[in-house]
Formats: C-alpha cells, sequence, structure tokens
C-alpha cells in the first residue's frame, strides 16, 4: 500500500514539473508578445515589474517555474497581461496577438463618438485589388461632410512607410469622396521608444503633420469643430483608453 502511495505521488510530481514547464513557456511567450506589442525593451519590462533583466529573460525563455506567483503577477501587469489568462490551456484564454492594437482602435472609436463621428474600422479602400488595403479607422460626419482616415502606429519603426501610406490613403479617399474634405490623422502609441523618436524627427513630422494637434482633438471631440484641412499627428495612450494631443514647438 505504501509503496503505491509512493508511485502515485512520484507520478503526480512528474506531471507537475511537465505541467509546470508548459505553463512556463506559455506565459514566457506571451510575455515576450506583450512586452513587443508595447515597444518596451527587456530592460524597461523588467524595471517596471521590479525585477533583474536577466531574471525577466529567463522568464521569457519559459526558465520561470521556480519564480513565485507574486513575482509572475508582477512581470504580467508590467506590459498589461493578466497571469491568469495563461494559467490554463482553455480554448481561448489567450488574448490576441494585435491586442494592443484592437485596444487602440477601441479607443480612437470611443473618443470620437462625442464628435458625432461614423466610424468604419478595417475598412477597405481597394476591394477589388489581389492584396486590398485597409484603413485602420474611417471617421465620417455626413453633417459636416467630413472625412478623417485614420493609422494608428504602435510602433514607429519605418517613419517613411507611415508616411508613405497614410498620403495615399487620403489620396485614394479624395479620390472616392469627392467634394468632402477629407484628410489623415497619424495616431501613435505614446510608448518611451516613439515619444523619444518623435522629439528627436520633430521638425520632420510637424512639416509631414502641419495641422494642429490641439485642432484634432477638439474636432474629434466637437461636433461643431470643424476638421482640420491637413493633416495631423495625436498620441494615444498605450493602455489604450484614450488620446491626447502633441505638444508642437514655440
Amino acid at each position: 500500500m505504501a509503496d503505491r502511495s509512493r508511485r502515485r505521488a512520484g507520478t503526480a510530481r512528474s506531471a507537475g514539473r511537465r505541467r509546470s514547464s508548459y505553463l512556463a513557456s506559455r506565459l514566457g511567450i506571451a510575455l515576450k508578445d506583450s512586452r513587443i506589442a508595447l515597444a518596451l525593451t527587456q530592460a524597461e519590462a523588467s524595471d517596471r515589474a521590479g525585477v533583474s533583466q536577466t531574471f525577466w529573460s529567463a522568464v521569457e525563455r519559459g526558465l520561470g517555474t521556480a519564480a513565485s506567483l507574486e513575482t509572475l503577477a508582477a512581470c504580467a501587469a508590467a506590459v498589461e497581461t493578466q497571469l491568469a489568462a495563461f494559467v490554463e490551456a482553455r480554448p481561448g484564454s489567450d488574448l490576441p496577438r494585435d491586442i494592443a492594437h484592437l485596444r487602440g482602435q477601441a479607443a480612437i472609436v470611443t473618443f470620437a463618438e462625442p464628435g458625432g463621428w461614423r466610424a468604419r474600422v478595417e475598412h477597405s479602400i481597394d476591394p477589388a485589388s489581389r492584396r486590398s488595403r485597409s484603413v485602420d479607422v474611417i471617421l465620417d460626419r455626413s453633417a459636416l461632410a467630413e472625412v478623417a482616415v485614420v493609422e494608428l502606429v504602435d510602433l514607429f519603426a519605418d517613419g517613411g512607410d507611415v508616411m508613405r501610406g497614410l498620403a495615399d490613403k487620403v489620396a485614394v479617399g479624395r479620390r472616392s469622396a469627392p467634394g468632402l474634405r477629407v484628410a489623415g490623422l497619424l495616431v501613435l502609441r505614446a510608448t518611451r521608444r516613439n515619444r523619444l523618436l518623435m522629439t528627436e524627427l520633430r521638425p520632420l513630422v510637424e512639416a509631414r503633420f502641419p495641422a494642429s494637434s490641439s485642432d484634432w482633438i477638439a474636432a474629434l471631440r466637437s461636433p461643431s469643430h470643424r476638421m482640420p484641412t491637413a493633416d495631423g499627428f495625436v498620441w494615444a495612450r498605450v493602455d489604450g483608453t484614450s488620446l491626447f494631443a502633441a505638444r508642437r514647438r514655440g
């Protein structure tokens, strides 16, 4: 009887080790995906969590089996991830890989509602093309005959591509909506990395997006405030809850 109990205990411990390794691997992948989505370095994420970068790197590689639940929960919170979603391998327990982008799109739609805007998300601008392109959010309000082509950028990695892409989509919008005022709005997630880049590239950004950021914010929020005629740029909060104006020189 005692031998049978020991065998059962040994089997349970072995299964527990396999299960903990599997869960640690899942958590590591989730933390890395969430960190990249937030455009954070390992050093920045580990600083948020109050752990060393070496420890964070090990957890991302699936080596966090010996860490306490409190520490792992702190790591998850540092990248806006719920630890509970990765404890059990249930279908649907994982957050979408593009959750940060989806939250940003939702923030744009919600933010513009008081201004009387109608939103269309992931709106195709050339559906007949073999590789159809889409706009993150199209905002339109018939009362003022205005259309805003809104592009949300999580990571400002290829600035030239972002600027050309928005200009191209605005041009398509103007051709397809003659008689309407059409302008583009770049919404950039306000991560530390993106803020530093925008500061460094400020003259270029202000030349490409000359409209007042404050005017764009006012137009989105107020049904009577006219949309700027020129393209603009505003920030999205990292947690995806709201938008705010970018400061300009002078």
